[in-house]
Formats: structure tokens, sequence, C-alpha cells
């Protein structure tokens, strides 16, 4: 590999580094766990879908496009990583750092298409039926957490049996980020965006009842994604993190009552996020 491109790789991953660190705290505190040989994999990973995210949650709307112009937006921002993990570069650099990763650890349109396909119907579907809701969790979160994987198992022996029992635990930890999100967003999705996420669930009447039975379907994710300790040792301390993380979240809104959830955004405090690191650095394991 030529220097001027080695530069160039240099600059993408810097990039993807800098929207991480500038866009979640979470993410960025869990990403210091991830052994040097993964991190900036996942910091690649984690840079896209923000910008995906960006263009779909307001960003293009606030800079003045209408949905035909943001839709186009978003399909070019597909094809050009489609193009990327093809031919190695793209111009766009968070692009090309996303594309260096998923050329190194193998993977593709396979995990990418659900992904803008789930970052579309954020554009065009406003509610959602238990079917599409089930889609687009998979192809927002559970296809990203099917990426992280295939980062920590880089150059790891592992089985069949072994695999599948990490895939079903990446999905269902990605599960558990998006509903978690979901719960805690409940007014801004609404009133800002016009998204109603939950099937069968109206914001404007949410109740006890309703919210119980959400958090124990993300308990129960949560209890599907507890495979931190069977994971490579240079991801195993950022992974229980995570699920340390979601699990303080659900406690927390398990306290809030449904009338205040639909007003307020609950979040973890920063003694408490402390805390659940520390507890990760000595090896802690998450509990459901």
């Amino acid at each position: 590999m030529s220097a001027r491109l080695k530069l160039y790789d240099r600059v993408a991953e810097e990039s993807a580094s800098i929207v991480i660190r500038n866009y979640s705290t979470s993410f960025s505190a869990a990403s210091r766990f991830l052994g040097a040989d993964v991190r900036q994999h996942v910091e690649n990973i984690y840079a896209l879908v923000r910008i995906a995210d960006e263009v779909v949650d307001g960003g293009a709307e606030e800079a003045g496009l209408d949905l035909l112009a943001t839709t186009r937006q978003l399909n070019e921002l597909e094809r050009e990583t489609e193009h990327a993990i093809e031919q190695g570069f793209s111009s766009n650099l968070i692009v090309h750092a996303f594309a260096l990763t998923a050329r190194e650890v193998s993977f593709g349109a396979e995990l990418t298409a659900p992904f803008f396909e789930s970052m579309r119907m954020d554009l065009s579907q406003k509610e959602h039926d238990q079917a599409s809701f089930e889609r687009y969790v998979y192809g927002s979160a559970e296809v990203v957490g099917l990426m992280c994987l295939r980062v920590f198992l880089q150059g790891h022996d592992v089985g069949d049996e072994q695999r599948s029992k990490l895939e079903h635990g990446a999905r269902a930890l990605g599960a558990a980020f998006q509903k978690v999100n979901f719960l805690r967003d409940l007014a801004d999705d609404f009133e800002t965006l016009g998204r109603s996420y939950f099937p069968g669930i109206d914001v404007a009447s949410f109740t006890e009842a309703e919210k119980v039975r959400l958090l124990d379907d993300l308990d129960a994710d949560l209890r599907d994604a507890a495979i931190g300790s069977e994971l490579p040792p240079s991801s195993r301390k950022a992974v229980a993190l995570a699920h340390s993380l979601f699990a303080q979240l659900s406690k927390r809104i398990r306290a809030t009552p449904a009338n205040e959830l639909v007003r307020t955004r609950v979040r973890v405090p920063d003694v408490v996020k402390l805390r659940l690191a520390a507890a990760a650095a000595i090896g802690v394991g998450p509990r459901a």
C-alpha cells in the first residue's frame, strides 16, 4: 500500500472517531474498553450509522431539503457505501472508513441493505404493525450488532454452534438498544418527527400496563444478550458495559410513571455510568 493511501485511510478513520466522540458519550465510553485491534472498526461502523441517522432524523430537513431530496441523499449514501465496499475507496471519508472495516471483516449488502431499508422506512412510515416493527428493528439495530460481532470474532476460530449463539446475542443486544431508545424518546419521536414505533401504542394515552409490557419484552432481549463473557477478551468488557447501561436504563424507565415518561427523557447519571464502567473494567459480567 502506498504512503498516500495509508494517509487517506488514517484520516478517514480519524474522521470516524470524531463522530462517535461528539454524538454519543455512552458509546464513546464503551468503545474505550475495546481492544486496539477492534476499537477503530467499531468507530467506523458507528460513524456511518450516525450519518444515516442524521439524514433521516432531521438534519437534512433543517438544511432545507424536502422529502424527495432527503430520500435522494439517503439512496446516494447507500450506493456510495456499496461501491466503496466493492472498490475499496470513497471520496466520502466516513464511507471510506466504513468500507475499510466491511472489507477487512467480510460483510456487505447482506447487512447494509437491511440497514438502509430501515432508514428509508423512517422517511415514509410513521406507524408500524408488528411485522414492520420487527423488520425495522432488525435493519436499524440488529444488523449493526452483527457488523460489530464480525469485528469481534475476526481472527478467532469459532464453531458454527457458538457463532450462531453469539449472533443471536448480538441481535438481541441491538434490539434492546433500539427499544430502550424508543421508550426514552416516546414524546420526541411522536411530537417532533411524527413517528410511533411500537405497534398499537398511542403516545397520547400511554398507560402503565403498556409500559410494563414493553419493558418485559426489552428485558427478555437483555437476557438473550447476556453473552459478553463468551466473546473474545478484546470486546468482552465493552459489551458488558453496553449491556449494563441498557439494563440500567430499563430499570429507571420501569421506575418512571408512564405519564411522566412521555414528558421526560430518562438518563443514567454520570456517577452511575462511572460505577458501571468500573464494574466492567474489573470483569463483572452483565446481569439481566
